[in-house]
C-alpha cells in the first residue's frame, strides 16, 4: 500500500485536525463518518490514488487529530472546511470532496464556509431528512455509554455497527479482522456525542439551494431508510444525481469497494 503523507492545519476554535495524503493527480478529500478515523479508507483508497492525491482526515477526537473540551457539531463543519482550504492553497485547485454517513453531515456545513469544494459525492451523507425516522431505539445510546463507562469500548462499537449501521455478525467479524479495529475502537467515545448531534440536525433545502457545486448521491440498496431521503436530498440541490448501488447496505465502501470506484471515478474525472 502507498504511503501516507501525515499534515495538520489548526481550525477556528485552535484544534489541530490531522489529514493524511497519498496517490497523484488533482486533490480529492475522504471524510469519514462515526466508527473509525482516516484509516477506514483502506480498502477505498488505493482504487483513488492513481487518478488523485487523496487526502484522508482524522476527524476530531480520533487518530491524529485533537479534540476539545465542549463538543457542537459546528466545530465539525469549521474542521472541514479548514481542511479543504488548506488542500486548496497548496494544490492551487478547487477540492474534491468524498464523505460517507456522519462525514457528509460535516461536509453540508462545511460548504457553507467554503468555496472550495469543486465536486460533492456523498455516500448516504447528510443532514436526516426526518431525524426521528432515523433515531435509534430509546436508551440505546444511554447503553452505549454505560459500556463506555465501563472501559468495554469494544462492546460498545459493536452495540453501534449493529444498531447504527445494521451490519450481520458475518460483516462486524469481517469489520474486526482489519487493521483499521483498532483505531475504531480507540474512537468509540466518539459516537454518542456524534448521534445526539446528528439527531439534533435537519436537512434544510435552504441550504442545498446555495450548494452549486455538481454532487453524486451515492445509496444502496439494502438501505431502506436512506433510500427515500435521497430523492429529497437530490431535489433541492442545485446539480445532483443518484446512483444507487446493488445489494449494498450503509457501508459499501468496507464491503464493496470496487464497487463504489466504479461509480465515484466517473463523476468525479468528467468535466
Amino acid at each position: 500500500m502507498v504511503q501516507q503523507r501525515p499534515s495538520q492545519v489548526v481550525s477556528a476554535d485552535g484544534t489541530s485536525i490531522g489529514y493524511f495524503t497519498s496517490g497523484e493527480g488533482p486533490p480529492l478529500l475522504l471524510v469519514h463518518g462515526s466508527l473509525g478515523d482516516h484509516t477506514r479508507w483502506d480498502q477505498l483508497r488505493p482504487l483513488l490514488e492513481p487518478s488523485f492525491t487523496v487526502h484522508a482526515m482524522d476527524r476530531r477526537g480520533r487518530g491524529s487529530s485533537g479534540d476539545s473540551p465542549d463538543y457542537a457539531i459546528e466545530r465539525e463543519y469549521e474542521d472541514v472546511a479548514a481542511v479543504i482550504d488548506a488542500i486548496a492553497e497548496s494544490s492551487g485547485s478547487a477540492v474534491d470532496v468524498y464523505c460517507s454517513s456522519f462525514g457528509g453531515l460535516c461536509a453540508f456545513g462545511a460548504a457553507r464556509q467554503t468555496s472550495n469544494i469543486r465536486k460533492l459525492a456523498l455516500y448516504e451523507a447528510w443532514p436526516p431528512v426526518d431525524p426521528e425516522e432515523m433515531a435509534p431505539p430509546p436508551g440505546f445510546v444511554e447503553k452505549m455509554e454505560t459500556l463506555l463507562a465501563e472501559d468495554d469500548r469494544e462492546a460498545a462499537l459493536e452495540l453501534a455497527y449493529r444498531g447504527f449501521v445494521g451490519v450481520s455478525d458475518e460483516q462486524l467479524a469481517t469489520i474486526r479482522e482489519q487493521p483499521s479495529w483498532p483505531a475504531r475502537v480507540a474512537a468509540a467515545h466518539t459516537i454518542p456525542r456524534e448521534e445526539r448531534a446528528f439527531g439534533g440536525t435537519r436537512f434544510r433545502a435552504s441550504d442545498a439551494e446555495n450548494m452549486i457545486m455538481p454532487t453524486l448521491i451515492l445509496i444502496g440498496s439494502e438501505s431502506p431508510i436512506w433510500g427515500p431521503q435521497a430523492t429529497t436530498v437530490a431535489a433541492a440541490l442545485p446539480d445532483a444525481r443518484i446512483s444507487v448501488l446493488d445489494g449494498q447496505g450503509h457501508a459499501a465502501d468496507i464491503f464493496a469497494p470496487e464497487l463504489v470506484a466504479e461509480a465515484l471515478l466517473p463523476f468525479l474525472l468528467e468535466g
